[in-house]
């Protein structure tokens, strides 16, 4: 990643979080796992909407040649920096880790059916 890119995210973690507004909707994190086996990270403040867009190959040019996805992992952030910062630190984890995000993760599984 971009030395430059780096520093943006580390200022903004220093920054205090905002608190989140009654209109502001939140931001998830989230993981997919492609039908190759491959791991995609990504946020958006939509998570179903982003989540078919993705399996339409309308999502992220990474995922257009891997449908179908599995949305493998999400958390919730207060607010787009938050969600930015996190994705980072998700992005930087080696496989592993990504894996045991995914067996802490109580939450059902979401496939495709389309």
């Amino acid at each position: 990643m971009k030395p430059k890119y780096k520093r943006m995210l580390n200022g903004m973690a220093k920054k205090k979080a905002p608190s989140p507004s009654k209109k502001e909707k939140p931001w998830f994190l989230y993981i997919l796992e492609c039908c190759d086996g491959t791991f995609y990270t990504g946020i958006t403040n939509d998570i179903q909407k982003r989540f078919e867009a993705h399996n339409r190959g309308r999502g992220a040019r990474y995922t257009r040649i891997r449908t179908p996805v599995t949305l493998r992992y999400q958390e919730t952030c207060i607010s787009r920096s938050e969600a930015l910062i996190r994705e980072y630190a998700v992005k930087a984890l080696p496989r592993k880790e990504k894996k045991k995000l995914f067996s802490d993760y109580r939450r059902p599984v979401r496939r495709w059916h389309g």
